[in-house]
């Protein structure tokens, strides 16, 4: 048997789910062994009890929602830009020398730095909490997305000079296919980032979303609350590894490599 067909019959999506699954009934058998205190750790029975609670008096579909609407918003206005830009930068060395350096500062700068400028130049309104998600978001698919362009095999680029392809065909035919692979790494990273951005962001002020929740459950020690918006922005970063996955299958049937390692 080859080492090809045994990675194949290896249970790989199988194992990728029993490993959060076994995390959990490991996580409950010592909560009920009082092995964790329910005031450090509360058991996930507990949290799902608190859980129903929340949905049922109504807090937790409209603070998931506001914290959805907050994160959708930044990620679509980040992911525009930092595409746009990458393309560019990749594209054309008169608009690196222009633009990437400044950018690439600008990624050096943690969040929490700027979070007080932020404050100054949008207010504690959506504004600035949109601001950040976008920040946060545009970085990881600007550098992605150069970096696929400046992975393109040159010999390719001259071939279509050959047959007289002009610059949007280049960019059409030859570029954006051979940069695509990394561009969805970097999509992938931008929606993480994203929800990184989104836990500082409603930190300034927010009167509704996922970190209201968990700033007011940790005024009054509510510990299961915390718990629970921990495990949201896990399951939702799940879904959206997901979807990124899906994007990859259907964009990527046509690579070679990637369709040998997914077969």
């Amino acid at each position: 048997m080859t080492v090809t067909n045994r990675v194949r019959r290896f249970p790989h999506r199988t194992v990728s789910w029993l490993t959060p699954v076994a995390v959990l009934v490991i996580w409950e058998l010592a909560a009920r062994l009082g092995l964790l205190s329910q005031q450090v750790l509360p058991a996930p029975t507990i949290v799902l009890a608190k859980a129903g609670e929340l949905i049922a008096d109504g807090q937790l579909p409209e603070n998931l929602l506001a914290s959805l609407q907050r994160a959708a918003t930044g990620f679509l206005i980040g992911a525009a830009t930092g595409l746009g830009l990458g393309l560019l930068v990749g594209l054309s060395r008169i608009a690196e020398s222009f633009l990437d350096r400044g950018i690439q500062m600008v990624r050096a700068v943690p969040f929490l730095a700027i979070l007080p400028l932020v404050i100054v130049w949008f207010g504690i309104g959506e504004a600035g909490k949109i601001f950040l998600i976008a920040l946060g978001t545009a970085v990881p698919l600007y550098l992605n997305t150069v970096l696929g362009i400046r992975q393109i095999d040159a010999k390719l680029l001259e071939m279509t000079e050959v047959v007289g392809l002009n610059r949007a065909g280049q960019v059409r035919w030859v570029v954006l296919p051979g940069a695509l692979p990394s561009i969805l790494g970097g999509l992938r990273l931008s929606l993480t980032a994203a929800w990184l951005a989104l836990v500082i962001a409603e930190t300034i002020g927010a009167d509704a979303g996922l970190g209201f929740m968990a700033t007011n459950a940790r005024e009054f020690l509510q510990a299961d609350v915390i718990v629970l918006v921990v495990i949201i922005y896990a399951a939702i970063g799940i879904v959206c590894d997901l979807i990124t996955r899906l994007l990859e299958r259907r964009l990527l049937r046509w690579h070679p490599t990637y369709a040998k390692l997914h077969a």
